[in-house]
């Protein structure tokens, strides 16, 4: 039987779309998050958080404090672990079971080897310390122990012993503090609507499976399994030889930017779809969704981003934190820009190849310089002489 092949065009506008950066867009921030499945939260704020500019981008209503909402009071969202820290719809929490599973299981395997003997213990300690004094942060367990060894064992037993409770699911975060966890018992903070549902591991892995696949577009089985970071490759493989086999996915060759094809899955109905893509010029933050496969960036879109936080300054290209800019279905630049008091300093902007920074473009780019800086309460954009680079 033939198969499909997708022009990078059409992959393109499939994938932007699936990852709310098309026409058409959620009503709700909550409706952001149901369709992004989760939103990955980082500390860097040079201008905005991660999880407040992946937001503002595709609901232009986003305001920081609407996380907060969201997550203790509405109980609408849990943060826990895909690739990185997350926030994530509710509804999802059953199938954390398994990745909570899961990381019990790999952290306890590391304590066999650097832990001593009655660490243990020490988790059982801080249970009951939440249990009878309520929410707490790591700086209100374990004040004045001593330090380990490197890495995550370098914190201090009861800070690990936190951290674990929270990865096995044993306690959840309330909510945060300016950017610091607060945690508190699970059943404190989980609804028991969705707390009391019980699925096998096997039902787990097909949902997160299908849904892995709806928000991808077209993927490749190690894709589905990156995506939530809980399936395995082997468990993802075989999902996929059982989804075209009862016709829940066909393959596809995705055609990638340099015009080489990419077996891929796809639903039946996403060879025939049409979905449209903005031109609007838009400021992505780095962790952005779309982006955050850095490869299949680079293979779809020809970008290459890296950021450059852990790069000695003398040594970056760019610059510290340097945000993707978008134009329709593709980067246009990068623009290296903070806030300087009330002012969102724009401190250099590079086009990417090929791209002409005529007065129509500089418009646009203006423009989404003003939105940023009405989302950040800068009261202007300012510029340094030389912002405008050579094409990078």
């Amino acid at each position: 039987m033939a198969v499909t092949v997708l022009d990078n065009a059409h992959a393109r506008r499939v994938f932007l779309d699936r990852h709310g950066l098309g026409r058409t867009q959620a009503a709700t921030a909550k409706g952001v998050i149901d369709d992004l499945g989760f939103v990955q939260v980082d500390s860097v704020n040079t201008f905005a958080r991660a999880h407040d500019m992946i937001l503002w981008s595709r609901h232009a209503g986003w305001r920081p404090p609407v996380m907060d909402r969201l997550m203790a009071r509405d109980r609408a969202v849990f943060e826990h672990w895909t690739h990185d820290a997350s926030v994530i719809p509710m509804e999802l929490w059953p199938l954390w079971r398994l990745r909570c599973a899961r990381d019990a299981a790999r952290l306890e395997s590391r304590w066999e080897r650097q832990r001593p003997a009655g660490f243990g213990q020490e988790v059982d300690t801080v249970l009951r310390q939440i249990a009878d004094h309520g929410a707490c942060t790591s700086g209100d367990v374990g004040a004045g122990e001593v330090r380990g060894g490197g890495g995550w064992w370098n914190w201090h037993p009861s800070k690990t012993a936190l951290e674990y409770l929270w990865r096995s699911g044993r306690v959840a975060v309330a909510r945060r503090r300016g950017f610091r966890k607060i945690y508190d018992l699970t059943e404190r903070v989980i609804p028991g609507a969705v707390r009391d549902v019980h699925l096998p591991d096997d039902q787990i892995i097909d949902r997160l499976c299908h849904m892995a696949l709806d928000r991808l577009g077209f993927a490749t089985s190690g894709e589905i399994a990156a995506f939530w970071a809980i399936v395995t490759p082997a468990e993802a493989r075989d999902w996929c030889a059982e989804a075209l086999a009862d016709g829940h996915a066909v393959a596809v060759d995705v055609t990638g930017y340099d015009g080489k094809q990419r077996r891929c899955l796809a639903r039946p109905d996403v060879p025939d779809s049409a979905p449209e893509v903005t031109g609007q010029v838009r400021l992505l933050s780095p962790f952005d969704p779309a982006l955050r496969d850095r490869k299949r960036a680079e293979w779809l879109f020809g970008f290459r981003y890296r950021i450059e936080i852990f790069v000695p300054e003398a040594q970056r290209r760019y610059g510290y934190y340097v945000f993707p800019v978008w134009e329709g279905d593709r980067a246009i630049g990068r623009i290296d820009m903070a806030r300087q008091g009330d002012v969102l300093q724009v401190r250099a902007y590079w086009p990417e190849p090929g791209v002409a920074m005529g007065k129509r473009r500089l418009a646009r780019l203006d423009a989404a310089l003003n939105r940023a800086a009405r989302f950040g309460d800068c009261a202007q954009v300012g510029f340094a002489p030389d912002w405008l680079r050579a094409a990078g």
